[in-house]
């Protein structure tokens, strides 16, 4: 066992799967969540070709699978609901349109604190105040009082990151606007959803449903183009009130949908954007996941850039002997060139969906060869002679807060 103290900014999704991999290499492992708890629902988002093989390593595709939404397809429909193309799951070997594993992104989140709870400390409704570095550590202050020192810190903490911010500047020099903003929410299941993603597109803008888990509701999915319009994130009235407005005239069962929105539990919106930097560490401070290089939703490839990123992450920085230098560096020379594919896939996506009017065509061509570099271009090291419990290491942590 190392002994080598982390604190992981973030407990969505690229942040426990860290904690995961750091435990089974032999570290001390502090996640950090603003949040007061875990927080549920969100987007779908999906894992393919090696991030399932990672899901697999990590003994979780069971867990995994089991939490899935089930979708069979997606299909994209015109104003009267009428069919026009058909998405299957088992497409391109489960790796398609729709991914074989799909499922909401608060579910996927609470797989894997479930599965990293007993050997990981885990600090909700709290966040980094300040930091500080020297050669041989990090000391940080916690907005709450509390004060640590640490081996390493890493920023998991999404699009929006204050961990990045407060390292390596200000959200515009990094953040790249695509034109679009998402809206997603759960809504009662009115529709006679069963098992498929409806789909309905209209001069750059969309409405759509697609199934979850539970039967009796559905998830409602908005997008509408918006070059420079800042959204203020926490902002909720707000966002909704933008949301209402910009999807005006909208046809098929957008009035419906929207009929539910001051009810629902779980409402998320913001702009499509990807995070581009020539350097995802400083010091002992490095970035994961959308902190690090999101890839927008668009891409389909934001969890599996997180898984991946996780596992490397991990694996680097223990062969590297916990040094921070060489094993960041690591890292970011293995996973250059497939985030730059992920991120190139979300740009086309975009453009393609850039349709300002109804006679308007999409000038963009999907090359098979980056699809499969951005799905499966990227080797993972067995890391032969580094540490594995096979499990998360330590004793139950009493955390400062349980969901």
């Amino acid at each position: 066992m190392s002994g080598t103290r982390v604190l992981v900014a973030g407990a969505s999704i690229a942040g426990p799967a860290l904690a995961h991999w750091l435990c089974r290499r032999g570290a001390e492992v502090t996640v950090m969540e603003r949040a007061a708890e875990l927080r549920p629902g969100g987007q779908a988002v999906d894992a393919r070709g090696v991030a399932k093989e990672v899901i697999r390593r990590m003994g979780l595709d069971a867990a995994v699978r089991a939490a899935c939404t089930e979708t069979a397809g997606a299909y994209t429909v015109d104003v009267d609901g009428t069919v026009l193309e058909t998405y299957r799951a088992d497409d391109d070997g489960g790796d398609g349109y729709i991914s074989e594993i799909e499922i909401l992104r608060g579910d996927l989140s609470r797989v894997l604190y479930d599965d990293t709870r007993d050997g990981v400390e885990y600090v909700f409704g709290d966040r980094i105040a300040e930091l500080t570095q020297d050669a041989d550590g990090v000391d940080v202050a916690f907005a709450g009082g509390d004060r640590r020192r640490f081996d390493l810190v890493v920023g998991a903490d999404g699009l929006h990151s204050a961990l990045r911010a407060m390292v390596f500047g200000p959200h515009e020099r990094f953040v790249r606007h695509l034109g679009h903003v998402l809206a997603f929410y759960s809504v009662p299941n009115e529709f006679g959803l069963d098992r498929w993603l409806i789909d309905y597109q209209e001069s750059g803008r969309s409405a759509g449903l697609r199934p979850i888990q539970d039967a009796t509701r559905a998830m409602a999915m908005f997008s509408f183009l918006a070059d420079d319009l800042e959204v203020d994130y926490r902002d909720v009235e707000a966002q909704k009130r933008l949301l209402r407005e910009r999807m005006t005239g909208l046809g098929w069962l957008t009035p419906r949908i929207l009929a539910h929105l001051d009810d629902t539990p779980d409402f998320y919106l913001d702009q499509v954007a990807q995070v581009v930097m020539d350097r995802w560490s400083s010091g002992r401070v490095g970035l994961l996941g959308d902190a690090a290089f999101s890839s927008s939703p668009m891409s389909g490839q934001g969890t599996g850039l997180a898984l991946v990123g996780a596992y490397l992450l991990a694996g680097e920085l223990a062969a590297a002997g916990w040094d921070p230098e060489a094993g960041f560096a690591g890292y970011e020379a293995r996973m250059r060139s497939f985030v730059e594919a992920n991120q190139e896939i979300g740009r086309l996506h975009a453009r393609s969906r850039s349709v300002p009017g109804p006679d308007a065509e999409p000038d963009v061509e999907w090359d098979l060869e980056l699809i499969e570099r951005a799905i499966n271009g990227i080797e993972l090291p067995d890391y032969a002679g580094v540490p594995d419990s096979g499990t998360p290491a330590g004793p139950p942590i009493t955390s400062s807060a349980k969901p």
